[in-house]
């Protein structure tokens, strides 16, 4: 038996089809993972994505410490609820963890994976060695992603005594209300808002967001969402032995100032002037088959691989990300069952806000 999240119930009620996913019991799909991917393209769908972990960061060198703990600069951070993506590195450079992050009232709110929780939460409590800091989990919020076109008006409608905060939201800012936090972020190239609601209040406003007509989804429909949007999942397209660099993740690397000393910085900068030999692409198959994690990619002046793949509803064909040698061009090979098919090399994302973008 996995852990369950306050929405487990209702999950079941809804007719979820429950899997393990790093040892939550969570729904893959609710009887249609297209019309759950549709509905977020087209409508709003939402997420349960209560097992994720929260953790919060307070103290007077609270900042110091985000500094030096994560890869880009908090600094940047100049108004209360703006959020940043960065990588947690190791030493070597390799990713322990992707994670966001929040600006509060002179403190900051992570939100990491929950695969990695034990390894972050190690990682993180090591390196407060000489800062005044606390961190704090906060397993007593859940926490609900409702994404798609309509999805901010519909969470306006249920919760209309924070429709006012709601509209004032840039994208990727959160805001606390009354003992819940709603940001404007999101993991499926579509606008929306993660909402962390109060473990007893989390059922009702699930049940709400129903009747108000958000069509509930599963995590295989997160997937493809998030796949079509270029966004990169912890396990399959970076992890420990991978850098940032070669995962598509060169953006989120604040250089400046020159004098902040992040752990895995002097790796980096060793990897960035040798030059990074592999880089992060999309991938795109208009023949039929399905590109799938694994699969030998053939590309520029050696081989690659194939780090996330799935056919996309939105498109209508198989598209994956990749990890491929530097010098790839415009097109590569992948090895589906033994046969070299061809492909074509594309930037990411594939989609962004419906619409396909190569």
């Amino acid at each position: 038996m996995g852990k369950k999240t306050p929405l487990y119930d209702s999950h079941i009620e809804a007719g979820g089809k429950i899997v393990d996913f790093g040892g939550w019991d969570m729904p893959i799909h609710y009887g249609s993972q297209i019309k759950e991917h549709n509905a977020v393209r087209e409508a709003a769908g939402m997420f349960d994505v209560s097992h994720m972990t929260i953790v919060d960061v307070r103290g007077p060198d609270a900042t110091a410490y985000l500094q030096a703990l994560l890869a880009n600069d908090v600094a940047k951070l100049k108004e209360t609820g703006k959020a940043l993506y960065t990588g947690m590195l190791n030493q070597d450079g390799g990713v322990i963890d992707d994670l966001i992050v929040y600006r509060m009232d002179g403190w900051y709110r992570t939100v990491v994976n929950c695969a990695t929780r034990e390894k972050d939460l190690e990682w993180m409590t090591a390196h407060t060695k000489g800062f005044d800091i606390s961190l704090t989990e906060r397993p007593e919020l859940a926490m609900i992603a409702v994404q798609g076109p309509e999805a901010i008006s519909m969470v306006q409608k249920v919760q209309s005594e924070a429709a006012e905060l709601i509209d004032s939201l840039k994208v990727f800012q959160g805001l606390a209300h009354h003992g819940w936090f709603f940001a404007r972020t999101g993991y499926t190239g579509e606008d929306g808002l993660e909402i962390m609601v109060p473990q007893e209040n989390a059922a009702d406003f699930w049940t709400q967001l129903v009747e108000a007509g958000v069509q509930p989804c599963g995590l295989g429909a997160r997937d493809t969402l998030r796949l079509e949007a270029g966004m990169n999942l912890y396990g399959n397209d970076m992890d420990e032995s991978t850098s940032p660099l070669a995962a598509g993740m060169g953006w989120t690397i604040a250089w400046e100032p020159t004098d902040r000393d992040f752990i895995g910085r002097a790796a980096l900068e060793q990897e960035k002037a040798a030059g990074t030999p592999m880089k992060q692409v999309g991938l795109v198959l208009e023949t039929r088959g399905v590109m799938r994690s694994h699969q030998r990619v053939v590309a520029g002046s050696g081989e690659g691989e194939v780090t996330s793949g799935t056919f996309s509803p939105t498109l209508q064909c198989s598209i994956a990300i990749a990890r491929v040698p530097a010098d790839t061009g415009d097109t590569a090979q992948v090895d589906l069952r033994g046969k070299l098919t061809d492909v074509s090399v594309i930037k990411l994302p594939f989609v962004r806000n419906g619409k396909k973008l190569f």
